[in-house]
């Protein structure tokens, strides 16, 4: 049975969703002011591999991810770029908001991560904001000062159940915004009104913009269209005051739970100092993309449990490089074997329950990892095998291996055409055929006694990223990571 921390509880529980098989999640996107960096980059792989996970465990599950693009970050950024390109606040704006978006979207490309089912944008969803604020003021949870809203906090009871924070300690524990409209200081905006030449947009209370907690809970509500989420996803850092904000405004609104379970990842360090552009140690994903394979940053991911913090480092990352090479010298030497035989589904059993085993244990990615690897180590000694079962097992093992990847979003070639198409990073050009030839070329040269052709044979095929290995059944070959 499949157990989640939930951080509403501060317990591992037992999920239970409202519907099952149905299945609803909603996870917090990304603020479009800068390119995403590899913070996010945990965050988005975080929860696709959960979404994977719960689709193997048959629920039909509904994936929702918001994407900000209205926000105090995003209009300090156009009100930058206004003064640079000598444009209008409004027209960078837009040109902040669809640069960013775009931005995003490849970064997805890049990492191999599907988009969400549905993925709104707050810009696109103001009227059912406004809606929603209307209805608040009716239920005298929210007032209107000078063309703002605002929460009233106190007026919850509840406030403080995810956090864990007491109103009573929170004007001494926590920053409180300054602002001389708010009956309370510890109430919080629902809707700003607009600044000169801000983009903005009409409501009953006069031009203005969407406060940043009301987004998820709007969008949220309408595309899972239920009061109450089974899942809500997002960084450790959401946890207060956003995500606090989001289930009181969402259950007064409706008197019902928001969400059953919260699940909250780790952030992300680099070599274990918070991520800043003044300390030289800010890394968009782009920017680690172009020196590894998104495979490998996921694998670096997977080595921490989600809930923990992970520090990321290049010598962490050309670690997971390493662990990497094992899994595709297999792949590589299981593409090779009889895909006629038998498949022997017994002998890889064990794997595939422990797999199941840590993943059920609140998405233990460490320990699944580590089955992998068994299953990798398994499989490289069935291959020293005789009999007539070997091919067998060793077909079940690509099988799980194949099965486990796709959880784990990682991008596992099954044939030679696969291989072809896989980025590894590869400085060759030479096609399977070619490498054939000349492993062919060079296993006769041993034959004929020419031990210099044949290592010399070896040295062209490293110089061109390919590295081949002698095994008793024959040489085998992969290609440079």
């Amino acid at each position: 049975m499949l157990k989640i921390h939930n951080s509403l509880t501060d317990k591992k529980e037992e999920f239970v969703p409202v519907a099952a098989p149905k299945l609803n999640m909603y996870t917090c996107g990304v603020t479009v002011y800068d390119h995403c960096h590899i913070g996010h980059a945990r965050s988005l792989y975080t929860f696709e591999v959960i979404r994977r996970y719960l689709k193997f465990k048959g629920y039909d599950i509904k994936l929702v991810r918001n994407i900000t693009d209205v926000d105090d970050k995003i209009i300090k950024k156009a009100r930058a770029w206004s003064e640079e390109q000598k444009i209008s606040l409004v027209a960078a704006f837009d040109k902040v908001r669809t640069t960013f978006i775009d931005s995003y979207y490849e970064d997805l490309k890049l990492l191999d991560i599907p988009v969400a089912d549905n993925e709104p944008k707050a810009t696109e969803n103001i009227k059912e904001m406004i809606e929603f604020i209307t209805k608040l003021i009716h239920k005298g949870f929210a007032y209107e000062r000078e063309g703002s809203v605002y929460f009233s906090v106190r007026k919850f009871t509840h406030y403080g159940k995810l956090s864990g924070k007491k109103i009573d300690d929170l004007l001494t524990s926590v920053r409180v915004e300054n602002d001389p409209l708010k009956q309370d200081p510890l109430d919080f905006a629902l809707w700003k009104k607009a600044k000169e030449d801000e983009p903005s947009w009409e409501s009953p209370w006069g031009q203005g913009r969407p406060g940043w907690h009301i987004e998820c809970s709007v969008m949220s509500r309408k595309f899972l269209g239920c009061d109450t989420l089974d899942i809500h996803g997002g960084g450790l850092d959401l946890v207060f005051p956003h995500h606090e904000n989001e289930v009181a405004q969402s259950e007064a609104l409706s008197g019902k739970e928001f969400a059953k379970y919260w699940i909250h990842h780790g952030l992300l360090t680099v070599n274990k100092e918070k991520m800043a552009k003044s300390l030289g140690n800010f890394f968009t994903i782009k920017d680690v993309l172009r020196k590894y394979p998104a495979d490998i940053l996921k694998m670096l991911f997977l080595h921490a449990h989600y809930r923990t913090a992970l520090d990321f480092s290049w010598e962490r990352m050309d670690e997971s490089r390493k662990a990497y090479e094992r899994l595709m010298i297999l792949i590589d030497k299981l593409r090779k074997i009889d895909h006629a035989a038998s498949i022997e589904p017994d002998s890889i059993k064990e794997f595939k329950d422990e797999f199941i085993e840590a993943m059920d244990d609140d998405f233990n990615s460490p320990r699944g990892l580590a089955v992998l690897f068994d299953l990798v180590n398994w499989a490289n000694r069935v291959f020293d095998e005789t009999g007539h079962k070997r091919e067998g097992k060793l077909r079940a093992a690509l099988g799980l291996l194949l099965e486990i990847g796709n959880i784990f979003n990682l991008k596992l070639p099954e044939t030679k055409t696969a291989s072809l198409r896989f980025d590894v990073r590869v400085k060759t050009s030479l096609a399977i055929e070619e490498v054939e030839e000349k492993i062919a070329l060079r296993t006769q040269s041993k034959k004929d006694k020419d031990y210099l052709k044949a290592d010399q044979i070896r040295k062209d095929l490293e110089a061109q990223g390919i590295i081949l290995e002698d095994t008793k059944t024959g040489t085998t070959w992969r290609r440079k990571i």
